[in-house]
C-alpha cells in the first residue's frame, strides 16, 4: 500500500491544486487526504473536481467547521489507521513544506527503520525563508524553551511536517490528545519520545506561503506557551512502555 499524505485545509484555494499536482507527481507513489474544515472559498470543490482525475489516490474529508488544526491531523490518523496505512505523513497546503522532501521524510521511516521522521528548519542552523527575524526568533527560541519545560531533545518541536510509522500512532492514545495548535505538534513529539520510539530530524528550508493567508494567532500561540507546562506535568503522571528510544541529528 501507499503511504499516506494528511493535508488539512482551511481557505486553500490558492494552493491547493498546485499542492496536489506536486504530491501526485512525486517519484515516490504517495495517497493524499485533504482534510478541508468547511472552508468558504471552496476549497473542498477543487478537491472533488481533482479526485477524478487521482481515482483511488486523492481522498478527501469535510468537517462541518473550523475545529482546528490538531483535531483534523487525529481525524486524518484515524482515517488511515482504519485503512491500514503503514506510513502516515502530514505537512500544510501552502508550499511552506517543500513536497519533495516527503520522499526523504518516508525513505528515513520505510528504508532507515526509524519510526517518526521530521522535517526540521533548525538541526543544522537556521533553514526559514521569508520570515521576519522577530517571527524566526520566537520560532527558534520557542522550541529551546519545549526543551528546556519537557527536556524533549529535539531541536524543531513545533513542526508540522512528518512521517510517522503506523505503530507510533497506534500507540499513542489519539482520543487524549487534548491541544490544537502548535501546542498539538509538540504533544505529539513528546509522546512518540516517550514511547521511546526511533525520531530523526532531517533538515529542510521552510519557504513562508506566498499565496493564502497565515492562520496563525494569539491564542494558538498562548495554548502552546501554558500548554508546554501542561505536557510536562501530565507525563508525570502517566506510565510509558518504552519501544528502544532513539533520536538521531
Amino acid at each position: 500500500m501507499n503511504p499516506i499524505v494528511i493535508i488539512p485545509t482551511y481557505n486553500e484555494i490558492e494552493n491547493i491544486e498546485s499542492i496536489i499536482e506536486v504530491i501526485m507527481g512525486l517519484p515516490v507513489a504517495f495517497d493524499l487526504l485533504v482534510v478541508d474544515d468547511n472552508s468558504p472559498d471552496g476549497t473542498a470543490e477543487v478537491v472533488k473536481k481533482m479526485q477524478a482525475k487521482y481515482p483511488n489516490r486523492l481522498f478527501l474529508e469535510q468537517r462541518e467547521g473550523k475545529l482546528g488544526l490538531g483535531t483534523a491531523y487525529i481525524h486524518g490518523f484515524q482515517w488511515a489507521l482504519a485503512r491500514e496505512y503503514e506510513f502516515i505523513c502530514e505537512m500544510d497546503a501552502d508550499f511552506s513544506h517543500n513536497p519533495n522532501d516527503l520522499v526523504r521524510l518516508y525513505e528515513a521511516c520505510a528504508k532507515q527503520g526509524y519510526d517518526l521522521a521530521i522535517g526540521s528548519r533548525y538541526v543544522k542552523g537556521i533553514n526559514v525563508v521569508n520570515w521576519s527575524i522577530e517571527r524566526i526568533l520566537i520560532s527558534y527560541f520557542a522550541s529551546l524553551y519545549v526543551k528546556f519545560i519537557t527536556g524533549l531533545p529535539i531541536n524543531d518541536a513545533t513542526a508540522g511536517f512528518k512521517c510517522y510509522r503506523r505503530k507510533v500512532l497506534e500507540t499513542i492514545n489519539l482520543n487524549k490528545i487534548r491541544f490544537i495548535g502548535y501546542a498539538f505538534q509538540i504533544e505529539m513529539k513528546f509522546l512518540t519520545w516517550k514511547f521511546g520510539f526511533k525520531i530523526i530530524e532531517i533538515p529542510i528550508i521552510f519557504t513562508d506561503r506566498t499565496k493564502g493567508k497565515s492562520k496563525m494567532s494569539i491564542a494558538i500561540f498562548r495554548e502552546a506557551f501554558f500548554g508546554v507546562f501542561q505536557i510536562k506535568i501530565q507525563s508525570l503522571f502517566q506510565r510509558y512502555i518504552p519501544q528502544d528510544a532513539s533520536i538521531a541529528k
